[in-house]
Parts: C-alpha cells; sequence; structure tokens
C-alpha cells in the first residue's frame, strides 16, 4: 500500500489549515454534513432514473457517531459513495487555481480571511478538530469498497476496505485538548444537536444521533430510567419551501454559506414562488463579492436546478443569462421532466420560459435596489458591473436596451455614481451630448488636456475607466435619443459662430506651419491642428472618428493585434498658449527647428495619453537640448 502524496499547493494549505489560521472551528461539521447531503441528491436522482439502482428514499440518511471513550466522531451517510479514483480525485487534491495567491494572503495575515469555501476545502475543515482522518467508501455502481486515510501532513493512502452497503463513513480521531482549544466538545450529544440545528436544519434528509433520554421508572417514583435510542435532529424542510415570514436573514445567509460554499454572508436575497402555466420556487444570491476566479475561463457559472425538490444538474448555466451569471442559488420545478439532461436542457421550452422569468425577477431586484438602496446598490456595481458591461458589449449592443438602466459611472460631478439616466434628467438645455472621458484612473482622467472646453461648459463628463467602457457605448451609440461623445475625439461642436471663424482665420494664417508639422510628423498624425479644446495647455492628441485613442491602448495589450490597429490621430496645438508664438518666431527663422519642436511637441501628446514614445533617448536629448538653448 503505497502513501501517495498531497500536491504542493494543497500540503501548504492543509499546513495553514492544521495550524488554526481558521478560528470558527465548529463549521467542519456544516461542511462535513453539506457533502453527504450532496451524496444523497446524488443517490436519489440515480435512483429514480435507473430502477437497477433503486433505493427507498427513508433509507436515505446521514448518520452522527460519538465515541467519548475513542475520542472518535463519525459522519456517515449512504449517498452515491466513491470509487477509488473518485476518492483520489476528490480527496488527494484541495486547491483549484488562484490557490496560490491565496495562500500568499493567509500567510501575510490578512484579517477576515476565510479558507473555507474558497477552494473547494469543506471536507479538509475537518483536519482543523482531526489529527487523523477515514473515509470509507463504497460507490452504488459498484461492490468493492476503499478506505482513504490521512493525517493531513504525510500525504494518504487509498486501500481495499469492508463495507456492506453504498455511502461513506468518515471518521475523525480528534486532537488532544489544550488550554485554548477543546476538542472534546465536539463529543458532546448537546454540542452537536446546536451546531446541527444552526447549521444543517433544512438538509432535506435526516440527519440522526442516538441520544440519551430519562423516562420515569413505574418500580421507582424517585429514580429516572436512561435509555439510548435514535433522534433526528433536523426538520428536513428545505429552507426555499417554507414561507418567507420563517425564515430570518441568518436561516438565509447560514444556508447560502453551507451550500453554495462561501465564507460571506451574500449581500443580496431573491426569494419567491411563481404560479401559473409553469410553477416554481426560485432562492437567490448574489455574493457580497467577486469570486476570486470570477473572470478567469474555468469559473463555472448556474443555478442548482431542482424538479419536485428532487435535485437533477448542478451550474445549469441555461437557467442564467450572462449578464447575471455571478448569481447563484437554485430553482425547485414540479413542471419539469425528472430525466431533463443538459442537452434537453438547451432545447426545452419550459426551460427557456424559465430562464426568460428568472431573468426578468433578477433584473427588477437589481433596478429596486438601484432606486431604494443606492449604497448597497453601487458596492454591487463595484463587485460586478463590468460584468454587465461585457455583455452589452459581447451581444453586439443586443443586450443595452435591456441592461442600460443599471450601468453605473463615476463622473465629474463630485466624483459619485451616475446612471444614464440620472445625467440625461440633469442635462443643461444647451447640452447636445453625452459627454466622456476614458483613462485608466480618475486622477489621471481630470489631468487630460482635453477636458478643459467641455468642463468651461459647465458639462458633467463621465469618467471611464474599464477597458470595455468606450466599447460598451460604441455598441449603444446613444441613449434616450442622445448620442455619446469622447471629449478626445473629433470636432467637439461646441464653439460659437464667432470662436469657430477666429479659428478658422488662424488655420489659415498659419496653414504653412501647420503643414510643415505634419510633414515633419509624416504619417504619425492625419492632421495638424489650431485647437478648439484646450485653454491652459499647449497641445493635445486627439483621434478622428472611428477607433479612440483609448480603443487603441487597450487593443494593443493583446499581442496579436500590437502595431496592428492604431487610431487615426490629429495633433491640436493652443493658439493662445504662449508655445505657440514661439512656433510661429521659429517657423519664420529656422524651419529645420521646427520640425525638431513638432516631434517634441508630439511626444509630450503622447506621453499625456500614455501612449509610448518611438525613441525615448531621442526625446530626451531633444529636451536637454532646449534647455541648453534657453540660458544661451
Amino acid at each position: 500500500m503505497a502513501k501517495k502524496q498531497f500536491k504542493a499547493e494543497s500540503k501548504r494549505l492543509l499546513e495553514l489549515m492544521i495550524n488554526s489560521i481558521y478560528t470558527n472551528k465548529e463549521i467542519f461539521l456544516r461542511e462535513l454534513v453539506s457533502n453527504a447531503s450532496d451524496a444523497l441528491d446524488k443517490r436519489y436522482y440515480l435512483s429514480l432514473t435507473q430502477p437497477e439502482h433503486r433505493v427507498e428514499k427513508e433509507d436515505l440518511k446521514i448518520r452522527i457517531e460519538r465515541h467519548p471513550e475513542e475520542r472518535t466522531l463519525v459522519i456517515e451517510d449512504t449517498g452515491i459513495g466513491m470509487t477509488d479514483k473518485e476518492m483520489e480525485t476528490n480527496l488527494g487534491t484541495i486547491a483549484r487555481s488562484g490557490s496560490a495567491e491565496f495562500r500568499e494572503k493567509l500567510e501575510k495575515g490578512e484579517d477576515n480571511i476565510d479558507i473555507i469555501g474558497q477552494f473547494g476545502v469543506g471536507f479538509y475543515s475537518a483536519f482543523m478538530v482531526a489529527q487523523k482522518i477515514t473515509v470509507e467508501s463504497r460507490s452504488a455502481e459498484s461492490d468493492t469498497a476503499f478506505r482513504w486515510t490521512s493525517t493531513g501532513q504525510d500525504g494518504y493512502t487509498i486501500e481495499p476496505s469492508e463495507k456492506e452497503t453504498a455511502g461513506t463513513r468518515i471518521t475523525l480521531w480528534l486532537k488532544e485538548d489544550t488550554e485554548d482549544e477543546k476538542y472534546s466538545e465536539y463529543l458532546e450529544e448537546q454540542k452537536i444537536r446546536d451546531l446541527v440545528k444552526k447549521y444543517s436544519d433544512y438538509v432535506r434528509y435526516p440527519i440522526v444521533m442516538e441520544v440519551s433520554k430519562s423516562i420515569p421508572d413505574p418500580s421507582d417514583k424517585d429514580n429516572d430510567i436512561i435509555t439510548v435510542e435514535d433522534e433526528t435532529l433536523n426538520s428536513m424542510i428545505p429552507l426555499w419551501k417554507k414561507n418567507k415570514n420563517e425564515i430570518s436573514s441568518e436561516d438565509y445567509n447560514e444556508f447560502y454559506k453551507s451550500k453554495f460554499n462561501d465564507w460571506q454572508d451574500p449581500q443580496k436575497v431573491i426569494h419567491y414562488s411563481v404560479e401559473g402555466n409553469l410553477s416554481y420556487t426560485a432562492l437567490l444570491f448574489i455574493p457580497a463579492k467577486t469570486p476570486y476566479d470570477f473572470y478567469q475561463a474555468d469559473y463555472k457559472s448556474g443555478l442548482q436546478l431542482y424538479s419536485k425538490g428532487v435535485f437533477i444538474l448542478d451550474k445549469a448555466k441555461d437557467l442564467i443569462p450572462e449578464a447575471f451569471r455571478f448569481v447563484t442559488g437554485l430553482i425547485d420545478s414540479d413542471d419539469l421532466n425528472l430525466n431533463i439532461s443538459r442537452e434537453i436542457l438547451q432545447q426545452d421550452r419550459q426551460v427557456k420560459a424559465l430562464a426568460s422569468s428568472v431573468e426578468k425577477r433578477i433584473q427588477r431586484a437589481l433596478e429596486d435596489m438601484l432606486k431604494n438602496e443606492r449604497e448597497e446598490y453601487e458596492k454591487f456595481f463595484e463587485n460586478f458591473g463590468l460584468n454587465i458591461k461585457y455583455d452589452i458589449y459581447r451581444s453586439f449592443g443586443a443586450n443595452a436596451e435591456k441592461y442600460r438602466d443599471l450601468l453605473l459611472y463615476r463622473s465629474s460631478k463630485d466624483n459619485e455614481f451616475v446612471s444614464l439616466k440620472e445625467y440625461k434628467e440633469r442635462m443643461p438645455e444647451d447640452q447636445k451630448y453625452i459627454w466622456f472621458a476614458s483613462g485608466s484612473a480618475i486622477d489621471e482622467i481630470e489631468k487630460m488636456p482635453a477636458l478643459e472646453k467641455v468642463r468651461d461648459k459647465g458639462y458633467e463628463i463621465l469618467y471611464f475607466t474599464d477597458a470595455v467602457d468606450e466599447f460598451v457605448v460604441s455598441m449603444m451609440t446613444e441613449y434616450d435619443g442622445v448620442q455619446f461623445r469622447s471629449v478626445s475625439k473629433g470636432d467637439l461642436d461646441l464653439d460659437t459662430e464667432e470662436e469657430k471663424k477666429e479659428r478658422e482665420e488662424k488655420a489659415e494664417q498659419n496653414k504653412d506651419m501647420l503643414s510643415l508639422m505634419k510633414e515633419a510628423l509624416d504619417d504619425k498624425v492625419r492632421e495638424v491642428r489650431i485647437s478648439s479644446r484646450l485653454k491652459d495647455d499647449p497641445v493635445v492628441l486627439v483621434s478622428d472618428e472611428g477607433m479612440s485613442i483609448e480603443m487603441e491602448k487597450v487593443l494593443s495589450q493583446n499581442p496579436e493585434n500590437r502595431g496592428m490597429m492604431k487610431a487615426v490621430k490629429i495633433l491640436e496645438i493652443n493658439p493662445n498658449h504662449p508655445v505657440f508664438s514661439t512656433l510661429q518666431k521659429v517657423f519664420e527663422q529656422d524651419q529645420d527647428k521646427l520640425k525638431e519642436y513638432a516631434g517634441v511637441l508630439y511626444d509630450q501628446a503622447c506621453l499625456i495619453e500614455g501612449l509610448p514614445i518611438d525613441d525615448p533617448v531621442e526625446y530626451a536629448r531633444r529636451i536637454a537640448d532646449l534647455m541648453i538653448q534657453a540660458t544661451k
């Protein structure tokens, strides 16, 4: 019997867990009971769909045994069981992707870090109270049983075992008590009773334990007879089947954390029932934080699906739209076919109607939160707003009408969140466009020279700090009849007739100088022109219609696109800045020097926009030369 080693990350996480990184140790029982409940769900479904594996529902249960003299606690179920390969897969590896980052946080001692639920380590929480664990299991589809054994420190072994019935029996050898930790309390009848009631009362299968009861002795009125008998510790009423008036926020929170492997209470609970052509009950949750792997390719979204209380599918992604894939929870319908499969799920009309109904309910809940719980909605949007934006972009704007009023943006008005509806409602009568400015951070955007003209007009400017923001508005094109317009793109269309005339005259007077600067910059810019948007800054780089400079920066982050997709750029010069007068003088005296100045101004404009410059060494040399000349 060869001993197998945990993978490196799994071993380190186990070490951290064993050394008490997680203080709420009692949660281990919840995790083991939850796993047992899942195994019973699978066994019952197998029984209903495959007659050869028939089992009576009353035979499906979870048993807890206490053996104080041996310091062992046993959790046993009559569920689906595991083969040796399933043991190795399920019990040989803890961490999934992202575990290294999580481990670093733990080792740094960051507060409010809870290992349970982060990487599917629920079973391993038992090592917080146990010095040794054995798992004996027999698959419902096999005649062979196996035993998994580990101390959590030096790997594990898997060997054949004897087990007459299908299911899993987990035995914990509890640690010795210390001054700080009394592990023996988990062998006390009342402690187990309290923990089951607190965390697992909703489990749909009986959780049974032998308990001591005293009854009057008919032959001796002064004494009682102590008997030992099985007692069911939980109510077995699924939480989602209870009347909402009977459910506390604590009930919802504990159910969510236990059922969906989170370590924090959900931010929002959506619990409702629908009666009609398609009747169903939904219990949905919006997490309080973005899951660590939410934007990774291997993140699995979807809802649990039940039919008549029988678990059918986990992570049924067709029940939830991509825009709301952060929502987790379950759907229980009496109208769905028990034998529905993932393939049928995608084609079934009832399922599509169900998904449409769920989408509308979630959207309504979010709209209500935005209207009535603004602070909570803003917290939600900081977590998941990016996903809604991505959906509008991925759908090429097809979903824009549905979700546009859920979008929020920071703006130049006190740097607070504003919806598009709110923005439009407070637009001045003379404002033609919804103005926006793009950048990687708000403080960077607020320094942009291109904002000056729009800000002086008193118009509010939306701050686009997510890479996808400009792509989203390019799909939407307008909101309620008002077009979006970048402060850094094309003609601002803000000048009065008098200002237009003055700019045209200056452009005509200096056309040869501007033409020479354009010649010096070659194909880097389409045009060098007099600016109408600058007030205090000498120069700015803007884009012509089409791709913006910010879009170019985003797309160039992909090596496959680098150098291939570029915005059409225009260099604008402020005619009211002293630099302009200098350019005019240099043009008259030394046109080669003007070409050098054009290059310096272009590089400065690129740096302001966050674009790389072609030759930083040459740029530094030119600046040094200009400084030397200024002292002569």
